[in-house]
């Protein structure tokens, strides 16, 4: 049985006592998105499902930033850049790394992940993983705006989430 590819709908607000949820509501926050440009054709589609998502839950154009680097690995020390200046309220980090004849995807799809959990966990600024870590050229293509979805349209709703949720937590 497939999953539904659907973006997650609001989540619940007002529900049973002590639970709490961030709203996708996005006006007022400021959004960055760091983009990687190896394996372009993917991720020029990540960001076109970022900008998608960013207009829908009403990020204001002079509230976000894009930022370009050279490939996934770089990910992580622009999203700390970003996150230790306060620069944003939530990083989302796209790229795509897709399975070749050697290690290397390996080495570069881990560590990029490694790294980007680390600046989140280090400055307390929701980092969002929007990187495709696939086998294949058309897995990858399927899921930056194919019939499964776009990842980069899900990661930005996800840093809308936890932008709104984290200040309940503190």
């Amino acid at each position: 049985m497939e999953a539904s590819h659907r973006l997650p709908s609001e989540p619940p607000r007002g529900g049973r006592p002590g639970e709490l949820s961030g709203a996708h509501d996005g006006s007022g926050l400021r959004i960055a998105v760091v983009c990687a440009r190896f394996n372009g054709e993917i991720t020029l589609r990540l960001l076109d499902g970022a900008y998608e998502a960013l207009y829908r839950l009403q990020v204001s154009g002079e509230r976000r930033l894009v930022a370009w680097v050279p490939g996934a690995f770089e990910l992580p020390l622009a999203a700390k850049a970003l996150a230790a200046a306060k620069r944003a309220d939530a990083v989302v980090c796209l790229g795509a790394v897709i399975r070749g004849e050697t290690s290397h995807y390996d080495f570069v799809a881990g560590e990029c992940a490694r790294g980007l959990q680390q600046v989140q966990l280090e400055t307390g600024v929701p980092v969002v993983f929007g990187v495709l870590t696939t086998e294949t050229m058309e897995q990858a293509l399927e899921r930056s705006g194919g019939r499964l979805g776009n990842k980069g349209e899900e990661a930005v709703v996800t840093a809308v989430e936890m932008a709104n949720l984290l200040p309940q937590l503190r």
